[in-house]
């Protein structure tokens, strides 16, 4: 059983189209499909908990054939029934070499295995694997070493798309603005091919909101680009940002850690921004530090400056003209409003007994009558609001207000009177009331309709 669309995507299934997205972009590119999925199998990869990874080439063709086959929901891990032992090997052996990797911990397997010939665990026709063995103790929790992985050698080959709109680069680039000296970023976007600046936008701080608004900006005015190329910045790594590239129909590729060579497009133009116009903002009294303002600014430069000015790599043509002369079509959304759509998140999160729930460690309240169920969260990452479907509508979620509520008045259960919906039957006293006293008037009041001439 796979997840859907709208379940909060797993870690390593964003782990897996990271791969997926690596191999799909060199192949663009012109180079030949095994050679890129031998290069990818023989590196370490950081998942998104930071940990490194390295999978076989036959993993990767499994998970492109997924991918082609199914989309993004073919990466979804299966869900598996978890085994806390093995099912192949016999509890005897595993007792037995758990005890001895417990009194010898640098035991290797084979040794193990042996251990357990001399001492009659195991007869001597009986054939175990060590892998077996190996993956049986990392299950139980028993320490089972490291190998030693040498350091693979880097890919540094340069490479250029051909057209417009291929590829799209990104990355943040520090730097002080105004008579206070506040620091800001700037995250400028790139087209690889014809090194034409897309846009830029100004934040306080490298982020995974301020990241989505540029790209959605770019998005509306120029289109969905092929692959996306970031960095491993805090703003790029974020699960949020795999989700939304998913979204768009698009690839998403981190460059290699600790290797400013591999950026070296937006590296260079980051200097080239930084003495045309960034470094001039630091300490004047004229700039204002107001993010929006210096965006203004940034915009302006890209605009009027930049783009006009002849590239060296483009043959002393300007990036305006090589990215005008191109006549590969924009890939544009069909409208804002379903664009808007692929920056909403779906995140299911269950419904504490005080009507709350927990995302990125803030409790938000929940309308009452939902206690117990679990509930799908639309996290709106354009302005970073939530809200949850309730009784047909989308209602807008909030923090808790502690304060508020310590002085806000509780409210009781309005509960019809008893006898007014479903009155009882006259008693028998009733009854005999009625007969001994009868009114004075009749039910008409005593007053009787004339006869009929």
């Amino acid at each position: 059983m796979r997840q859907q669309d709208t379940d909060e995507p797993s870690p390593e299934a964003l782990f897996r189209y990271r791969l997926v997205s690596e191999v799909a972009s060199r192949v663009v590119r012109g180079e030949n499909r095994s050679d890129v999925v031998r290069d990818v199998a023989a590196k370490d990869h950081h998942d998104l908990n930071g940990q490194l990874r390295r999978v076989s080439e036959r993993t990767v063709y499994r998970w492109l054939a997924l991918y082609k086959e199914q989309g993004f929901a073919g990466l979804v891990p299966a869900r598996r029934k978890r085994v806390e032992r093995s099912i192949a090997l016999e509890d005897a052996l595993l007792d037995f070499i758990c005890s001895q990797k417990a009194k010898d911990p640098k035991a290797s397997i084979p040794e193990l295995i042996r251990r357990a010939r001399q001492k009659g665990v195991l007869r001597p026709q009986d054939r175990v694997d060590r892998s077996t063995v190996y993956r049986a103790l990392k299950r139980m929790g028993a320490y089972v070493g490291r190998r030693k992985r040498r350091t693979p050698e880097r890919d540094t080959r340069r490479f250029q798309y051909p057209h417009r709109m291929q590829m799209l680069l990104c990355d943040g680039k520090h730097f002080r603005a105004g008579a206070t000296r506040a620091r800001r970023v700037a995250l400028f976007f790139l087209d690889d091919a014809t090194r034409f600046a897309l846009h830029v936008v100004v934040g306080t701080s490298e982020s995974t909101a301020l990241f989505l608004r540029g790209l959605y900006e770019t998005t509306r005015r120029y289109g969905i680009a092929d692959i996306y190329y970031l960095d491993h910045g805090p703003g790029f790594i974020a699960e949020d940002t795999f989700d939304v590239v998913r979204k768009l129909g698009a690839l998403l590729i981190h460059g290699e850690a600790g290797y400013p060579q591999g950026h070296g497009k937006i590296e260079k133009f980051n200097q080239t921004a930084k003495h045309d116009v960034l470094r001039g903002h630091d300490g004047r009294a004229d700039v204002d530090p107001d993010p929006n303002a210096l965006s203004l600014r940034l915009q302006h430069y890209l605009r009027e400056v930049y783009n006009h000015r002849p590239h060296e790599s483009l043959d002393s043509a300007t990036p305006y003209e090589r990215f005008s002369a191109d006549e590969r079509t924009f890939r544009m959304p069909d409208n804002d409003e379903e664009l808007r759509r692929r920056f909403v998140l779906h995140i299911k999160r269950r419904v504490t007994a005080d009507h709350t729930i927990s995302l990125d460690s803030v409790d938000y309240e929940i309308p009452t009558g939902l206690s117990g169920e679990v509930i799908v969260v639309h996290r709106r990452l354009l302005d970073n609001t939530l809200a949850v479907l309730r009784q047909g509508r989308l209602i807008d979620i909030h923090p808790v207000d502690l304060n508020a509520n310590a002085r806000a008045r509780r409210a009781r259960d309005q509960q019809p009177a008893r006898g007014t919906q479903h009155p009882l039957p006259h008693s028998a006293a009733d009854l005999a009331f009625e007969r001994d006293f009868l009114p004075v008037v009749d039910p008409d009041g005593g007053f009787h309709e004339p006869p009929e001439e």
